[in-house]
Parts: C-alpha cells; structure tokens; sequence
C-alpha cells in the first residue's frame, strides 16, 4: 500500500506539516514533545458546544488523576471512558477535548475524557493501573448505568487492557470496547510496520520504538498482555468490541489481528476500515471528513451496546 492514494484533505495536512518544519518527537526535548501537540489542537478547533462540562479528581490506589466529564444533555444513557492517544508520553485532555465533545454530543451520553499518568517519568504499569482504577470509578459514580471503555492509539491500548483486565480481576464489565488504530503489540516487523518504516504520516517504526522505549525500556517486560493485549493467552469472556482501523498506519496489522484473535475467542466484534486514512485521523475532527464520520460510526456503536436510540444530529 502505497501513499498515492491518500485523500486530498490528508495530503494538504501533511503538505502543511512539512512547511512547519516540525521535527519527530524523539529528536525533541520530552517537554517540546508535549507542546508539539498545541499545534494540532489549534488546527482542530474548540470543537461543539456541550451542555455541561467539568474537571473532576478521580481517586487512583497511586492518588488521583484529573480527568473532563463531558455531559450532552440532563440525562444520558451511559458512560464513555475515554484514554487520549500519544505513545503514553504525550498528549492530554486538553488535547482531545474537540474529539471528545464530539462523541458526546453524538453518542448522547456522557464522556469521561482521564488524565493518566504519562511516561517515562511514569512507566508500565502506572497508566494501565489509573484507566483501571478511573474505570472503576466511572461504574460505581456516575449513574450507575453501562459504561464503555474507549482510547485511540496508545489510548486504545489502554481501553483493551482495561476490558482485559476487568476480565481477569471479576470487576465490571464495560458493555463495549472501542479500540481506535489501538496498539496491541511491541512487533515492529508486521508488513504495516515495514510499509511504514520510515514514511512521514504522523507517526513511523522508528517513532514507535520512541514511544515503547519510554514506556516500557524493559523489552522483556513487554510481552506482558497488559502492556501488548494481542499477547494474551486467552481472549474469551470479553467485552464486544469496536475496532478502527487506518490503511496508511504502522499499527494497522496488529490492530486487525486484535479483531481476528477476539472473533475466534467468540467475542463480537465490528471492525471499521478506513484503508486511505492516517494514523491519527480520527481526532481530527474538523480537519478531516473521515475523522467525522468514524466518530459518527463509533457513537451509533455505542448507542447500539447500551440500548439507545439512534442521536438527532
């Protein structure tokens, strides 16, 4: 798969980027890292208006991390726990609030947008443990209704694990898994990866290693199915599950093995294939139509999992 056929809205983002002159995260200081992602909140926008929104603490067994409640209107069908993308070094609520007050207003119900710990000076498992533990907290808070878990990328990862884990520990079961291009596993040498080894669509391998060498330096520590889901013995037993899945993303291939592995395990799965698309494109709502419309895709989802009836929009 080449990048000849990417949409015409995705190569003028990218043509824009290149005239930025921005530099890849790993050539960067940790804290230009993180305000590199200003950059893209500004070219996303302030996103819909939401009828209440508020900053909360979330108690953790480690303290507590903050986290935004998004709530589209006085009552609400469910609760939509939300990981952030960004390697689990980078990105934060602020970054994902367009993103995410879109899926509220969309799927209805209520989002909790969590403000996890991030790496390096926080490594494997601290994030794992506060989406648990925020998880947790959302099923017992806030009214008592289904709750789904749901991240892109590095927050995908954590949603999966958070379905995995509830699982293996008897806790709550989440009505639904939304997996946006999640990463699943630490192989870099899929065909996805090697298509992409080098390639300037948001993120490449070499980025990727970037963002694991933060995370989890360990490699042996990785095969840990908390840290890489796809690397669980068993899947059976879990949450339905939602995929997304970008055709020009180095996390393509793991991602659709991920859906493969819960589908023979028996669980029920939707994969939603965007093969023009970049990583990343699914928070670029109001930048990309695609971005929208998988947005849309994953709230009619929900509504289906917690028994809603179809937005007006």
């Amino acid at each position: 798969m080449t990048a000849d056929d990417l949409p015409s809205q995705v190569q003028d983002l990218l043509n824009g980027m290149a005239a930025a002159g921005g530099q890849p995260v790993y050539e960067l200081p940790l804290a230009e890292a993180r305000k590199a992602t200003a950059v893209v909140r500004e070219l996303v926008g302030p996103g819909p208006a939401v009828f209440k929104v508020a900053d909360v603490a979330v108690p953790t067994r480690a303290g507590s991390v903050s986290a935004r409640v998004y709530e589209p209107a006085p009552e609400m069908p469910a609760t939509v726990v939300y990981f952030h993308g960004g390697g689990w070094v980078i990105g934060s609520v602020d970054d994902w609030d367009a993103g995410c007050r879109v899926l509220a207003v969309k799927s209805g119900c209520r989002v909790v947008s969590v403000e996890y710990r991030l790496a390096p000076e926080h490594r494997f498992p601290a994030a794992v443990d506060d989406a648990y533990d925020a998880f947790v907290w959302a099923t017992r808070e806030l009214g008592g209704g289904p709750v789904v878990v749901a991240g892109d990328s590095a927050g995908g990862n954590l949603a999966a694990v958070v379905a995995l884990r509830s699982r293996d520990e008897h806790g709550p079961a989440p009505a639904l898994q939304v997996l946006v291009y999640p990463v699943v596993d630490h192989d870099f040498s899929t065909a996805s990866y090697e298509e992409h080894s080098d390639t300037h669509l948001i993120v490449n391998r070499r980025e990727m290693e970037w963002f694991w060498d933060q995370y989890v330096p360990d490699a042996s520590e990785r095969s840990d199915p908390y840290a890489s889901p796809l690397r669980a013995e068993d899947l059976s037993g879990l949450a339905p599950a939602v995929v997304v899945i970008a055709g020009h993303d180095p996390l393509r291939d793991e991602g659709l093995a991920y859906a493969r592995r819960l589908e023979e395990a028996g669980v029920p799965v939707q994969v939603f294939s965007y093969p023009h698309q970049i990583h990343a494109f699914y928070s670029l709502v109001g930048v990309l139509d695609d971005g929208e419309r998988a947005v849309g895709q994953v709230a009619d989802a929900i509504r289906a999992a917690v028994g809603a009836a179809p937005s007006a929009r």
